[in-house]
This record gives structure tokens, sequence and C-alpha cells, in this order.
């Protein structure tokens, strides 16, 4: 059984609170834990997820023709970023895992907190309607479009990095795990990114391994851009 005051402080910092606790209780309810699991809501979360962000990237960038609005979203609701925006919602401490799941880390597996992500959107659009799982997923996302550089490319960092580093055929870079910190439920990657022509080396910190790589690639692409 979950905590009452994790589940409390989750809806909290969603900006929603549940009538229906069974809900909740299934979109925190991983397919290792049992058979009335979140895979369903999912399904219906991904929808209200894209259908959402959409909105939010129409409304924000009006100029902008089709393809490039696309790429924008494909950039947010990725799995990368919906799994710190989980994280950072200390979601992982809420869910119902099998004990495989439980020992091998599950509540902070990337692809398991992206998919509880959207299962908790789909779980909102039932239990309240369209327009309220729509208030919540803009809540989260819309701080992120409003960073957003409509001029940039739209592509992650890393990828970005190689396509710099192939053009001037040069090495593509290498990435070092060099520590992991924190809590089991709370942990932080420090990842290392080495070119070897030009001669740099940066570092990137994230709430998961891929999440720090693109940290640490992002400060390569400034570095070399500059």
């Amino acid at each position: 059984m979950t905590n009452p005051l994790l589940l409390q402080r989750l809806q909290q910092a969603l900006g929603y609170t549940f009538t229906r606790a069974d809900l909740l209780t299934q979109a925190l309810t991983h397919r290792s834990y049992g058979a009335l699991n979140n895979e369903r809501l999912e399904f219906l979360g991904d929808s209200v997820l894209n259908c959402s962000v959409a909105r939010a990237l129409y409304d924000a960038f009006p100029d902008l023709p089709e393809g490039s609005l696309s790429r924008l979203r494909a950039n947010l609701v990725r799995q990368e970023t919906l799994a710190e925006i989980a994280a950072n919602l200390k979601l992982g401490d809420s869910l119902r895992l099998g004990e495989g799941e439980l020992k091998s880390g599950g509540f902070r597996r990337p692809s398991i907190l992206a998919d509880a992500l959207e299962s908790l959107f789909g779980a909102v659009f039932l239990d309240a309607g369209f327009d309220a799982a729509q208030r919540v997923v803009r809540g989260l996302f819309d701080p992120l479009v409003a960073k957003i550089d409509p001029t940039a490319s739209g592509k992650d960092p890393k990828t970005q990095l190689q396509e710099i580093l192939q053009a001037r055929r040069q090495p593509l870079p290498e990435y070092r795990l060099l520590d992991t910190r924190g809590e089991a439920h709370d942990q932080s990657f420090i990842v290392e990114c080495v070119l070897a022509r030009p001669a740099l080396t940066t570092r990137g910190v994230g709430k998961s391994r891929r999440a720090a790589e693109q940290e640490a690639a992002r400060q390569a692409c400034a570095q070399l851009q500059k």
C-alpha cells in the first residue's frame, strides 16, 4: 500500500486532487505488480499529452509551420523529458512495482517513470475530463515551452554535437559515467563528455545518465560554437 502522505504530496505537485482514488492507484501500478496496471491509462495519457503540448506550442509560436511545431513537440514529449519531470515530482516514491522491479531499481528507470507520468494524465482525464487533464499537462510543460528558442534546430544536444564533429571530420565524443550520488530513490548522475580533437572535456549532471550526457553535450556544443 502506497503511503497516503506520498500520494498527497504527489497530487499537490501535480496541482490536482483525484476524486477517484482508484484511478490514482492504478496509474501508479506497474505491470510487474499485477493485472490491473497502468498500461491502458498510459495509452490515454499519451494522447492527452500530445494534444495538450501541441496546443501549448500552437499558442506560443503562431508563426512556426507545422513541421517545426512537430519537431518541437517530439522533443518535449520524449521519454527523457517525461522521466525528468517525473523525477522532479518524486513520482518513483509512489510507484507500485513487483518484487523484481523493486530490487532492480525500477522506481528510477526512465521508461517506467515516463510511462507512469503519462498514466497519470490518462487518469486525470477519466477522473475529470480533458480540460482538467490539459491543465495538469500545461502546468508541467508550459515552463519548458517558455524556454524554447524557436530559431534553434530542435535537435537534442548529443545529436547537435555529433553533427558538428562530423562536419569538421573530427572524432565522435566519448561519454563516461564519473559518479552516482544520492539515495536510490533520488539519484544524480555525473557524466563526462570527452572530445579528442579539439581536446575538450565537459561535465553534466542529471537525474538519469542520459540527461547527464545531454547536459555535458550541451556544454560541449556551447564551447565549440564560441
